[in-house]
């Protein structure tokens, strides 16, 4: 289980950007999605190296994760609420458009896992 420092703090996001099927931009700060884990992309490092036995490399399914949220995001406004940041010091929070958790959505569509 990833150590987190709690931040309790939400806000809305005017103008996200999706890097990724779990990354998004929030302005300059970037937000890993609480809880999922999305197929990386084809330039994805984590694939490349020793970490590949622990990544998601289905490249397809990366993209139309990341296709997916991108077009879940234009659905209304986006609530970020920032629960903490990881070990490796990345902002994780849960990602909301109109009440409907983005992760759920991803899940639901078989282009995310739940993080454990």
């Amino acid at each position: 289980m990833p150590m987190l420092t709690f931040l309790a703090s939400a806000a809305l996001c005017a103008s996200p950007a999706v890097h990724d099927g779990d990354t998004i931009r929030c302005g300059a700060e970037r937000i890993r999605i609480a809880n999922i884990d999305a197929p990386e992309l084809p330039d994805s490092p984590k694939c490349q190296d020793y970490r590949r036995a622990y990544a998601w490399c289905d490249y397809r399914a990366g993209n139309r994760a990341r296709i997916a949220l991108q077009g879940f995001l234009r659905g209304g406004s986006v609530k970020v609420q920032r629960l903490g940041t990881d070990k490796y010091g990345r902002m994780l929070a849960r990602v909301t458009v109109n009440g409907k958790d983005a992760g759920d959505y991803l899940v639901r569509l078989g282009l995310a896992r739940e993080w454990r």
